[in-house]
């Protein structure tokens, strides 16, 4: 099965054509304006009409209202909604009755991780497991113990949903993370040289993602 890869924090039309040049699956989009990689909804519709990605398209957001995915649903043509915030189980349940596209939950990980991913069995299309850091909803760059992985992974295929590993993924550990066979990565700040995504690193990430992925298929 083809690895899934979502690159995000996407900030400029630069970063979208590197992307798109890339293995990458997915690209994302932070639309949470607290951010510091908030970007404009009308901005990024002009350049994916441009560039035309064959990615699929993540919206990243914090506790929304519906008005406001809707909002950004006008200028851009997501594939996918991700909430990374504190989102209950009957507002996610809001959000796909509004809008006909997978909706993903972002779980941080802790001692509680599994269970909070059990209740929205049935409910989310798909995880993101993050760090946690305390006043921070992602994009920290921290990584969390991936002993872990095994368990969430299980848990993802039991309920038949993909399951994407973040917080701190970087060229120089993606070889270690990858030994834990995830099914998935989401990564923002790792594929950066000051501020904007790096094609080189961009290329050491997916290349090790795939290459690992072919070898344990072929296994």
């Amino acid at each position: 099965m083809e690895p899934l890869i979502k690159l995000c924090g996407n900030q400029t039309e630069s970063d979208i054509e590197k992307g798109a040049f890339s293995n990458a699956t997915h690209l994302g989009f932070i639309f949470v304006k607290s951010a510091g990689r908030y970007v404009f909804p009308e901005k990024i519709g002009k350049w994916v009409k441009r560039i035309r990605p064959s990615q699929k398209l993540v919206g990243v957001f914090v506790n929304p209202t519906i008005d406001e995915i809707d909002e950004v649903l006008r200028f851009v043509p997501l594939d996918v909604i991700q909430l990374h915030g504190n989102e209950t189980v009957s507002e996610l349940l809001k959000i796909k009755e509004s809008f006909p596209m997978p909706v993903w939950k972002a779980i941080h990980h802790n001692q509680d991780g599994l269970s909070i991913m059990r209740l929205f069995s049935g409910v989310a299309e798909g995880f993101i497991i993050d760090s946690k850091v305390k006043g921070a909803y992602g994009g920290t760059g921290v990584t969390f113990d991936w002993e872990a992985i095994p368990r969430y992974k299980e848990e993802a295929n039991k309920q038949n949903v993909p399951c994407l590993m973040a917080g701190g993924v970087n060229p120089s550990n993606i070889k270690e993370l990858m030994t834990h066979k995830p099914e998935g990565i989401d990564v923002s700040s790792g594929i950066e040289t000051d501020g904007e995504k790096d094609f080189h690193k961009i290329q050491l990430i997916t290349k090790e993602v795939v290459g690992h992925a072919y070898k344990y298929a072929k296994s």
